[in-house]
Formats: structure tokens, sequence, C-alpha cells
């Protein structure tokens, strides 16, 4: 294995689901990692604490810095970056969930815009030549055509969260055109696994599985998703850090192409390029849990999309990206995780 000595590589939302699982795979490949995270309390702050723990039990304590602040605090953040001169950004801190969006919808405007306005101002600052920011397949909003193609509209979000994840794209393609900054964003798919969030569907169920306690299944259980394992979504963040956007030489203004830019700044879908039923992904946590779900149909719920389906081959062209984790497998990675943590 080739270690990666000279890369300092700074992750935002590194106590997160997917911040601290990249975390871990660049430590072990040996970067340099500075990361940053709030510790809220959207939800379970030991689950957070547990990852951080994960990751510093195999990491060098040379290679591994930790910081908890807000990203809005723009002073703590360019001291870090003063500080420590991370020549990388991976940008996974936001304000998650799309039903939470409902109900407290400040937190989004202060994390996923003044938090990523932030984040763009010290990479301009400090002339960072790679950030990689996470966008969401949520700015597909109601688009009924499938599979959802970087290429499609997405100008009718049917929820806040989804607004400021399509936010993010447009201030991160104005920071590129006016500053020359390598912006790639990933628009991830309903990701799953391990250390997974527990305010997700996958901790949802099974945790009322097995406590015997009904569930709640939206849109009478006529819903799909493109759920995407988690060691395949870090797979592809690391591909892409050793790829900075660039200019589309075949980008045309007459018929601008949404996920390119005549700067450099690029959009990926990120998922597993398969949608699959939400019953069918219910009866395989039954299998691996030996236990049947009870079952609460209900009507779509507000802000809710039926379907997801990632095209995802702009993403293999570019970095060579091809999803290895059936549902079957990650599930069942997922339930044995599961079992052993809880």
């Amino acid at each position: 294995m080739v270690l990666n000595s000279n890369r300092k590589i700074l992750v935002t939302g590194a106590a997160g689901f997917i911040g601290a699982a990249i975390s871990k795979k660049l430590l072990l490949k040996g970067d340099y990692v500075i990361g940053l995270d709030n510790l809220n309390n959207y939800y379970d702050i030991s689950l957070k604490k547990s990852r951080l723990n994960h990751i510093e039990s195999i990491s060098n304590d040379d290679k591994w810095k930790f910081f908890q602040f807000d990203l809005e605090d723009y002073h703590d953040l360019d001291y870090i970056f003063n500080k420590y001169s991370p020549n990388i950004v991976i940008n996974l801190a936001a304000q998650a969930g799309v039903r939470y969006s409902l109900e407290n919808p400040s937190s989004y405007i202060r994390s996923n815009l003044v938090g990523f306005g932030n984040i763009l101002e010290v990479c301009r600052k400090y002339k960072i030549n790679n950030l990689i920011y996470a966008s969401s397949s949520s700015v597909y909003g109601g688009n009924k055509k499938l599979p959802f193609r970087e290429t499609d509209p997405v100008n009718h979000p049917v929820s806040l969260y989804a607004a400021t994840k399509k936010s993010n794209e447009l201030m991160a393609n104005s920071y590129s055109h006016l500053y020359k900054l390598s912006c790639t964003g990933l628009r991830f798919f309903t990701v799953y696994g391990p250390w997974g969030r527990p305010d997700m569907a996958p901790m949802i169920f099974t945790r009322s599985i097995i406590e015997s306690k009904p569930i709640n299944i939206f849109n009478y259980g006529n819903m799909s998703r493109d759920f995407t394992y988690i060691d395949d979504i870090t797979e592809a963040i690391y591909k892409c850090t050793f790829k900075p956007a660039t200019i589309d030489p075949e980008f045309d203004p007459l018929k601008p192409n949404p996920s390119s830019s005549n700067a450099p700044h690029r959009i990926f879908n990120i998922g597993n390029n398969k949608s699959v039923e939400l019953l069918y992904f219910i009866n395989l946590l039954e299998k691996n849990l030996n236990k049947k779900a009870i079952s609460n149909l209900k009507p779509m719920q507000l802000g809710d999309v039926k379907d997801t389906y990632a095209d995802i081959s702009k993403l293999d062209n570019w970095i060579n990206f091809r999803p290895k984790t059936s549902i079957e497998v990650g599930v069942r990675n997922f339930v044995e995780w599961y079992l052993k943590h809880y």
C-alpha cells in the first residue's frame, strides 16, 4: 500500500456517518487528517463520540487532529486553516434530514448556508486546490424521470434541506468562477451501513423490529430508494481527492450543462445505480434479524419524494467508479454491526 505522506486533508462533519468513515479511510491510507465537528444534539451524541473513539483507535496521533466548533464561527475556522495548512478539504458538515427541516428551518440556514459560505471563503483565502463537498439526491425534488441525471433541471426542491443543498452548488460555482477554486459536488443517494445515522430508515426500522414496535411506512410502502453502502461512498470520495475539478472543455454557454461549467466545478451523482423497493429493504432486515416487522402504512409525508435512482455514468467516467456492495450484502453487514454495537 502506498502511503500518502504529503497530503493534509480537512474533513468537516468528521463525527458524522460519512465524515467518520472517510476520515478512517484517509488515515489508513497515510493521510494527515484534521477533523471538525460541532457534535450537535440533532441525534445521539454518544454515537458521534463512539465514531470518534473508533477513529482514534486506528489512528496515529501525529496524523489525526480533532476540533469541536461550528462552521458558522469564521474565526475558529480561519485559525485551523492558518495553523494546519490543509491542501484538500472535504466538507460534509451540514444540518441533515429532510423531515427535520420542517420543524427547525433556521438550523439549516445557519449550518448549510452560512457555514458553507465560510468554508468557501477560507478555501479561497488559503488557495485550497481541491474542495469536495456534500450535496444530496434531494435536490431532484419532484422530478419524475428516472434515473436522475446531473443534466436534469433541479429547480423545484420540495424541502428546505434540498433547497440549501442546491444553494451550495450555486455558491460553489460562483466561487469556482470568480477565484478558480476547484470544487466537486457529490449528490449522495441514501447512504446506509455500519455506524449509520439513527434518524434514517435503516436504524429506525431495525430498532423498531427488535423492540417489536410498529414502523411507519410512508406512501403505503410504494417507495423506492437508491440505497448506497458506506464503503462505496468513501471509495468514491477518496478517488475524488486525487482529481480536482477542472473546466469542462465541452461546456457550451448556449446550451449549458447543469453538471459542469466553464469554471473548475463539477457535480456528480454518487449512488448504487439501482433503485430498491422499500418493502424489499424491510424484508431484508426481517430476514437478517429473523423477526417480522409490525407495519404501520401511512400516506406520503410532506417533503418526501417517492423514488430515487442515480445515473452514475458521469462519476464512473471521471474516476472509474462503480459500487461493489449489493443491497443483500450491505444490509447483512449493517445488521451484524447493529447487533454488536447496541
